[in-house]
């Protein structure tokens, strides 16, 4: 205790804001020397305990024109869609109109419900937390054959009850609350409940219930199902070496329906989260505490309730996106981190480094 007091009064005079800025800078300007063929990196930090709110970006964000990347420049946050959904039903939680361990059938339109109960799904056996920690045992629709597909034919649009019927037609029921296994399926039909109980699109609905205009998040938005936000600048492109992707050749509704499909700045990426876990979206702290809570035994599933909970040497509450988006929350500093890798092969060996050395820098530790 004596030695953390003591770090603190240290760091006080010797690492202020402007301090901590170029330490930060000077790492990300490091990396990308050292991996440009990662095309380009922007990073956001939000710590409000250090009066800290910092964007930064480094290359370009088109390989053909060569533009210099922009810190508010948005792209796709695929995967990191996910906490989104979930603190949207966890607000339906709050608001007493669903229950987490409450069987799915009657929450799901009619449509749905009978395409899986003719495939033997049992639906009341499946409950909104199982949806949620992806333990639901329903076959994703999402596979090689899948990707496959996007690549022959880039440019089709998918549906939503495309992506149903596909689910059902490679997969068979399996065993329900035993094994995490990731499907973007069990998110898509979290959007169908949430329109069901809401009444509303579920991209409007979640706009609603996650206080979108009070927190003045004006640059998230679902892709092609919303209104690109004024005053926003232009999408940078994304990057997959390993399938020769653009993201700009895509149509995104390969991955929209609540798997994916949120556009978004680092910056407000990054305050979604912290707002979020500063309880500004759900305000009851015991359901607010379930989405950093563990399903399964730890040493089976990291995954809890649309978040990861790692040990990365502190407390880590994230997710990560297809496209090489990270979202890292700490507890213990109180600050978010977001990196985004415009080269997915690169997401891996950038991203986590960034959010570690960064959050670490936070904390005071070597």
């Amino acid at each position: 205790m004596k030695k953390t007091l003591l770090l603190n009064i240290v760091f006080i005079p010797f690492f202020g804001i402007a301090q901590i800025q170029t330490i930060f800078q000077s790492k990300i300007d490091s990396i990308y020397e050292k991996n440009k063929d990662a095309v380009g990196i922007i990073v956001h930090v939000e710590a409000p305990k250090q009066n800290l709110s910092w964007s930064y970006a480094k290359g370009v964000s088109d390989i053909k024109t060569n533009e210099i990347l922009k810190n508010q420049q948005p792209v796709l946050i695929a995967s990191n869609t996910k906490p989104y959904v979930a603190a949207a039903i966890l607000r339906l939680v709050e608001k007493n109109d669903i229950l987490i361990d409450e069987p799915i059938k009657k929450l799901l339109s009619k449509k749905t419900r009978l395409l899986f109960e003719k495939d033997g799904y049992d639906l009341n056996a499946i409950t909104v937390k199982h949806l949620l920690s992806h333990t639901s045992g329903i076959q994703d629709y999402v596979d090689d054959a899948y990707f496959e597909f996007v690549n022959q034919h880039p440019q089709y649009k998918w549906k939503k009850e495309e992506q149903i019927k596909r689910a059902i037609e490679i997969g068979k029921p399996q065993k329900v609350g035993e094994k995490f296994s990731y499907g973007d399926i069990n998110y898509l039909l979290l959007t169908e409940i949430i329109e069901q109980k809401t009444h509303q699109p579920f991209y409007t609905a979640i706009r609603d219930l996650l206080k979108y205009k009070e927190l003045g998040l004006t640059k998230t938005w679902f892709i092609d199902l919303e209104k690109y936000p004024t005053k926003t600048l232009p999408l940078a492109h994304q990057y997959s070496d390993k399938n020769k992707w653009d993201s700009y050749d895509i149509n995104p509704s390969w991955d929209l329906y609540g798997g994916g499909g949120i556009a978004s700045t680092a910056k407000e990426s990054a305050l979604f989260f912290q707002y979020l876990f500063d309880g500004k979206i759900i305000q009851n702290k015991k359901i607010l505490d379930l989405m950093s809570t563990y399903v399964l035994p730890s040493d089976q599933s990291k995954y809890c309730l649309g978040i990861f909970h790692f040990d990365m040497g502190f407390n880590a509450y994230y997710h990560g996106g297809w496209w090489g988006t990270d979202v890292i929350y700490s507890p213990e500093t109180d600050a978010t981190i977001s990196v985004f890798t415009l080269q997915k092969s690169f997401q891996h060996q950038i991203n986590p480094f960034i959010g570690k050395e960064f959050q670490k820098i936070l904390l005071q530790k070597d």
